[in-house]
């Protein structure tokens, strides 16, 4: 781990906020009254509200220095976010970017602040198919089933073993699976299969850490389909093998214009607590066809609320992660060119509309449903 360039980066990171309310009156300053996410859901049963943040001066966030006070005042401070997770830096590409040698410069930053400012720590992502180090699934490779088996156990250990007792869940596979329900090629599913790569990391996962919760995460989850099936059929398989799996992350990437109605995402996520899992949103996000109007921002306020609001109203459902919180940082407009505004603060820092979509949700001022969630009692109004 570099020391010198970690500490820089969370000295940088840390930069206090004078006033988070912007000239033009828009901003979201905090007053006495002001109740954050995080204690909404708290309120509404729920174990956390949360946002993904990045490490400083890398990526989305590289040349936005400005914004940082203001960002670090409402992500560690405000009160509005209970939980975090790390969006880039434990992935693969960054902790093993050659073979054995294992680097957590970027994942302890986040993990670092988490810690000093009292947040539930979410880690992400152990085996996944993409931001892969290139050494992995290099064309050249040609890996044994012994080889590859011995690399992912090998990751897992290691980086599990680096962030023991720090993280409250680990995403061990992600995106495994096609829309279809079959599983998705990749280095890991065409050498040893799909089922034996899975089943191989979440034993290796539960061996080295018995007390994080381990999940499997996938996009497209959000309401019933044959992908949905396809993962519960996973997870009753992982049970029948007596292979631990505790949850099930639905990333729920949304787009404003075609949002799973309230009841479908009820549908889905019950789908997965019934199998006795927990099941969380993960990397929340609504993204609209730009430009930002009256009329998309409306839809986007909907989707949020019905995301959230269905997350309340099933028991088994446990958080809510928004995969950032600041437009400005947000993956979206470098992969989908034309669309972007998909969080819940704009550039100048003031709220979006669906910002109180989701309080609305939290507080169960929900529509479409019959209201007969099995948290029941934990419901409450405002």
């Amino acid at each position: 781990m570099q020391t010198k360039s970690l500490l820089s980066l969370l000295a940088l990171a840390s930069v206090p906020l004078a006033s988070a309310s912007n000239a033009n009156g828009k901003g979201s300053g905090k007053s006495c009254s002001h109740k954050g996410l995080d204690w909404y859901a708290k309120k509404a049963g729920l174990k956390y509200f949360g946002a993904a943040t990045d490490s400083p001066g890398q990526r989305e966030r590289a040349g936005l220095e400005s914004a940082y006070p203001k960002y670090d005042e409402i992500m560690w401070k405000s009160g509005e976010f209970g939980q975090t997770t790390p969006t880039n830096g434990q992935k693969w590409l960054f902790t093993e970017p050659t073979q054995g040698t294992f680097n957590f410069t970027e994942g302890d930053i986040v993990a670092s602040l988490a810690q000093k400012h009292h947040k539930l720590l979410r880690c992400h992502a152990l085996v996944w198919h993409s931001q892969l180090a290139p050494w992995v699934d290099s064309s050249s490779s040609n890996w044994t089933k012994d080889e590859l088996r011995s690399i992912i156990t090998s990751h897992i250990t290691n980086v599990m073993t680096h962030y023991k007792g720090q993280c409250y869940a680990w995403d061990v596979v992600n995106e495994a699976f096609n829309e279809d329900g079959t599983y998705r090629e990749s280095v890991f599913s065409t050498v040893l299969g799909g089922d034996e790569f899975i089943e191989l990391a979440f034993e290796t996962a539960s061996t080295v850490d018995p007390t994080a919760k381990l999940y499997y995460n996938d996009y497209n989850l959000e309401s019933p389909s044959a992908k949905t099936e396809a993962v519960r059929k996973l997870v009753r398989q992982l049970q029948s093998k007596e292979i631990r799996i505790d949850g099930v992350g639905l990333q729920a990437h949304l787009t404003a214009e075609r949002r799973p109605s309230l009841d479908e995402h009820v549908a889905a996520i019950k789908g997965f607590a019934e199998l006795g899992v927990e099941v969380a949103l993960t990397e929340l996000d609504v993204r609209l066809e730009m430009p930002a109007n009256e009329t998309n921002l409306a839809l986007q306020k909907e989707a949020y609320k019905n995301a959230v609001g269905a997350c309340v109203q099933v028991d088994g459902c446990i958080g809510v992660t928004i995969w950032d919180f600041y437009d400005p940082f947000s993956w979206v407009p470098a992969v989908f060119p034309g669309q972007g505004a998909a969080l819940l603060w704009f550039d100048d820092f003031s709220r979006h509309p669906a910002y109180d979509g989701v309080v609305e949700a939290l507080t169960n001022k929900t529509q479409g449903h019959d209201g007969k969630g099995a948290r029941g009692a934990k419901r409450w109004i405002a």
